[in-house]
């Protein structure tokens, strides 16, 4: 055949109850003809076989594969459907500046999916693939999409996560996206489930002034360094063996063992800053080997506490200022850091990080945030990261009773 011979290009699908032997028997058919494959998508789901293929061929052999396919699709007991068009269509491989849409609940509802679909034609993008990533502890699906920008898809699914109930993520596509991150953890109702502060108000019996004390601070009537002295000097006179026992009573958040382990192992850095103590949290990060950390000092006297603090205060902005210098000291750009966290405290940091989430947060911090998780497992991270669920449990980094 000439090379200047026109060429048709053909679209293959074929659905059925799937068993071994299927793939290999359909391109067994096609290998006789003078057939290039141009593209190709395989799924099962619960036992159901699609394969779809586009093919580039000679319009004279269009019948006889046509008919060879027929008999092929009896033999194997599928539906096998074929067009074939004179001309090329483009292939998902060849398109650049695609975005990558993930979409996670625990319950997803098509209605849902329908508003992400509605957003993406209006933002004039195109759906080119949709595919599940996991579905335990929560179904996330991720749409790969052409033809619009990042920034246009984020700002216009921002606007349905909250009127569909769902978490939303965008991310631009290409080999960056598998770049080394510097990912930065809030400790208190993030990493972990509980508030250290509120902790070490009732074993001082304080438990109910440290919280007005906190209100006060979210009502803006005053900051955090005002608001973490205040709610320090409470503490005075306590035993510093508290801090053991403290310590003792903190649960880690669901997942988040299993998203440590596996960024650590895909070669990530983990870092994290706290409004609280290093004293309390520093043994819990050494067991997960996390070595990069910043807190607060709460100061020690004659084995007591004092009320009072040492050294610098770790507010909003020096949690900032830990995620530029932890991505500094990796050679880590600032578009590759992720900043996780769910209060005001850490809105500078989730404002300066390439992908900023918010983890069961405030309204404000999720209205500031690139992306919001709902779901009470921080392992869903992994998800908005393009990590699949097989892939996490192929590591081995599950969490385990």
């Amino acid at each position: 055949m000439s090379t200047s011979e026109e060429q048709f290009t053909g679209l293959v699908l074929l659905s059925g109850v799937d068993s071994p032997g299927i793939t290999s028997a359909l391109f067994e058919t096609l290998a006789p003809f003078e057939v290039s494959v141009l593209d190709i998508e395989q799924v099962v789901i619960r036992d159901r076989l699609i394969l779809t293929l586009l093919i580039s061929l000679s319009p004279a052999h269009a019948k006889a594969i046509e008919e060879d396919l027929d008999a092929c699709a009896a033999k194997l007991g599928v539906d096998i459907a074929t067009a074939f068009e004179n001309q090329e269509k483009e292939s998902i491989a060849a398109k650049t500046g695609l975005s990558h849409i993930v979409a996670m609940s625990s319950t997803l509802k098509p209605a849902a999916i329908s508003l992400i679909a509605q957003e993406i034609s209006l933002a004039g993008g195109n759906i080119e693939r949709i595919h599940r990533t996991a579905s335990y502890p929560v179904t996330a699906i991720e749409f790969i999409v052409s033809g619009s920008s990042t920034s246009e898809l984020r700002k216009r699914l921002a606007a349905i996560s909250a009127e569909a109930q769902i978490d939303i993520a965008v991310s631009p596509g290409g080999l960056m996206r598998w770049a080394v991150k510097m990912v930065v953890m809030d400790v208190d109702s993030t990493l972990i489930q509980q508030e250290v502060i509120e902790l070490l108000g009732a074993r001082a019996g304080v438990e109910a002034e440290v919280a007005a004390i906190t209100e006060s601070a979210m009502r803006g009537e005053m900051d955090f360094e005002a608001s973490l002295r205040a709610r320090v000097a409470l503490l005075a006179g306590l035993p510093a063996s508290v801090i053991d026992d403290v310590r003792a009573q903190i649960v880690l958040t669901p997942g988040a063992k299993t998203l440590v382990k596996t960024l650590q192992k895909l070669g990530h850095h983990i870092a994290v800053v706290s409004g609280g103590f290093t004293s309390v949290i520093e043994p819990i990060l050494k067991d997960l080997g996390i070595e990069h950390y910043r807190a607060n000092e709460l100061e020690v006297a004659d084995g007591k506490l004092t009320g009072k603090l040492t050294g610098p205060i770790i507010d909003r902005a020096a949690k900032a200022m830990a995620l530029r210098d932890f991505a500094r000291e990796h050679g880590v750009g600032l578009e590759q850091t992720i900043a996780i966290g769910d209060g005001a405290n850490d809105l500078d940091m989730i404002e300066a990080a390439g992908l900023g989430i918010a983890f069961n947060a405030k309204p404000a911090v999720k209205a500031a945030a690139d992306s919001s998780i709902t779901a009470p497992f921080l392992d869903s991270v992994l998800y908005l990261l393009g990590i699949s669920r097989e892939d996490i449990e192929a590591a081995g980094a599950t969490e385990r009773k």
